[in-house]
């Protein structure tokens, strides 16, 4: 709003500076840290951690989780289309309009649903989000997410290592879209892995993708390992896999809940 007899100039009539400097890009470094979850988050019979890789210093992937009145546990992940600056503030909007969602009711489908017809109330051309929102019962251990467009999420428990789930449309590009509920009760022990798309398409210097199938081989190593350990061996064979081939092309986010043995 303007000061008392000043006239607000029109959005036509404000001109931009020249090029974002190092300054303005670390500010929105540390707005976009503000946003993420503090540390990891620990109950009597769970542990949930995450890691944050944006691509260019900010970036459009996010996560969050949270306790709910209820006594569950909220979470979810997402990946705006994008890269940089422009997809850190289309991804803060849709963070903005989640966490004004997930206190209104327990229906994960229901929300993504309520997520996708808000973005469409004024769209920005061209933009869209990946998401997962996730509930988590901790007396029963039950699990129950919806996916709107994120990689199936990575279940690994004593006897199998296996993806959960389907699919959905990413939310913001159709009115009127619903989405599946997937429920399954995890046990002591069981790891799930919640990632965006930048991990699975990493690339080593033969061009070749980090793929689901390696994916899997090392997620069976973390039956026994914590959630921040899991992340970490995650992250450091992501690390020797890329080694010497291109850089890392997008973010890369991912989100552990682990039910100790």
């Amino acid at each position: 709003m303007a000061p008392s007899g000043i006239e607000a100039p029109r959005l036509n009539e404000i001109r931009f500076g020249g090029p974002i400097t190092e300054f303005e890009r670390e500010e929105a470094r540390q707005i976009q840290q503000s946003l993420l979850p503090e540390g990891a988050l620990e109950g009597p019979s769970f542990e949930i951690a995450y890691r944050f890789s944006p691509y260019a210093g900010v970036g459009g992937d996010f996560a969050d989780f949270f306790n709910l009145p209820n006594g569950q546990v909220g979470i979810y992940v997402g990946d705006v289309v994008g890269k940089g600056l422009s997809a850190a503030l289309y991804a803060a909007l849709v963070m903005g309009l989640l966490r004004g969602i997930h206190k209104t009711g327990e229906d994960t489908g229901a929300a993504l649903s309520l997520l996708n017809k808000r973005m469409l109330v004024r769209p920005v051309p061209g933009r869209y989000v990946a998401a997962l929102y996730a509930l988590f019962d901790p007396p029963t251990r039950k699990l129950t997410f919806s996916n709107a467009g994120l990689p199936f999420p990575l279940l690994v428990s004593k006897s199998v290592c296996t993806q959960l789930g389907q699919g959905g449309l990413p939310c913001g590009l159709f009115p009127g879209t619903l989405y599946d509920h997937h429920t399954f009760e995890l046990h002591p022990g069981d790891a799930v892995l919640f990632a965006t798309d930048g991990l699975h398409e990493l690339r080593d210097r033969q061009d070749h993708d980090f793929s689901w199938e390696r994916l899997t081989r090392i997620w069976e190593q973390c039956g026994c390992k914590s959630a921040e350990e899991s992340l970490g061996l995650i992250f450091d064979e992501a690390r020797q896999f890329a080694e010497g081939g291109s850089e890392q092309q997008d973010d890369i986010t991912a989100v552990v809940l682990k039910i100790p043995n």
